[in-house]
């Protein structure tokens, strides 16, 4: 009886340790799946964030006569009239989409999902491309305002004010490459001396014109910028306009201040906007060199081109700091408030030196 007893015991023994090894074993396979799933994820993150780091990096300004002269072939002879502005409006597109990382504002995956930076910049971008078109089809194509409007500009510029964060049927890169497309179709027909049906108007009212969209546009940065601190501000709404209404009360005094979390969403937009300005007042000079020398405006032009290339430096800080105005930490809003507060105050001097006669 003992014996059996014994026997049993051995073997059940024998069994639990066999059983005790089989779980070990497929314990340890699991850990060995679950260290590489941890792993990969660990890799996969150190390379999206290396990704996202590269795409982070703004392009650099570019070289408008070499954009031009690659818009029409590399011929000289092709330069006329409005090809400047033009390739400059092109050349900002097609930067904005084939930059590293492509265009950001609408990706729904890592790394681009992660990043507010760029897509802040490219919106900055984006608002002045629809400036200018809009510029472009009711200005300066249109030699009177009851002539009409070029075909492929009254295309084009609906393309650019697509939504900028679609990113399926259609995706807002396809809208923009088709106003790509008829951009460059109105360039070609600019171009040909065999074609009369597109012109480009160089007078000191169309210049006039699109610089009035722009300053206010640089007005309204400069406003947000400088909230980051936070302003105690009077209501001058109605300042000067006797007998002028506004549809609801405001307040006589109010704390304007741009929210932590979106003092560097400001900053890029800034940047952006400013990049792609820089661009566009560059190729105006180009287009419009006979003008401004008539007005004698030419330098007047280039100090706000220089104000804007100002907003270009380098930005060492990791983030956007948000320091007091006269504390330890620097504002990075400030500074560049302050290089946009000049170029929209040169503006409108600008604007007023095109007026007189």
């Amino acid at each position: 009886m003992f014996k059996k007893i014994s026997g049993s015991t051995e073997g059940l023994k024998q069994v639990v340790e066999t059983r005790w090894q089989d779980f070990k074993s497929d314990l340890s396979e699991s850990n060995r799946w679950i260290r590489f799933g941890l792993m990969g994820v660990a890799v996969y993150l150190l390379i999206a964030v290396s990704v996202g780091v590269y795409w982070s990096f703004e392009p650099d300004l570019m070289d408008l006569r070499e954009k031009a002269l690659a818009e029409v072939g590399g011929e000289e002879d092709r330069l006329v009239t409005g090809v400047a502005t033009t390739a400059s409006l092109i050349s900002v597109v097609d930067t904005l989409l084939h930059k590293p990382g492509g265009y950001l504002s609408n990706d729904i995956a890592p790394p681009g999902v992660w990043l507010d930076n760029i897509p802040n910049w490219e919106y900055g971008v984006v608002i002045q491309v629809r400036d200018l078109a809009k510029a472009m089809r009711e200005a300066f194509s249109r030699s009177q305002s009851q002539s009409t409007e070029d075909k492929d500009l009254a295309l084009a510029e609906p393309q650019f004010n697509f939504d900028n964060r679609s990113w399926l049927l259609p995706p807002t890169e396809k809208e923009y490459r088709e106003g790509m497309k008829y951009l460059r179709s109105y360039l070609l027909r600019l171009t040909d001396e065999e074609q009369q049906n597109a012109q480009f108007y160089t007078r000191a009212d169309n210049i006039n014109y699109w610089l009035g969209t722009v300053e206010t546009r640089l007005g309204s940065l400069s406003q947000r910028l400088s909230a980051s601190v936070g302003q105690r501000r009077l209501n001058t709404d109605l300042d000067g306009t006797p007998g002028a209404h506004q549809s609801t009360r405001s307040p006589k005094d109010q704390e304007i201040k741009t929210g932590f979390f979106e003092i560097d969403d400001v900053f890029y937009e800034a940047r952006g906007s400013a990049w792609a300005l820089t661009h566009f007042l560059k190729a105006i000079e180009m287009d419009f060199a006979d003008v401004l020398e008539k007005k004698n405006a030419r330098v007047s032009l280039q100090q706000i081109i220089r104000e804007l290339e100002g907003t270009q430096q380098t930005v060492y800080s990791p983030m956007i700091l948000n320091g007091s105005g006269f504390g330890m930490l620097a504002n990075h809003s400030l500074v560049m408030a302050n290089y946009i507060s000049r170029a929209h105050a040169a503006i409108i001097d600008l604007r007023d030196l095109l007026s007189r006669g």
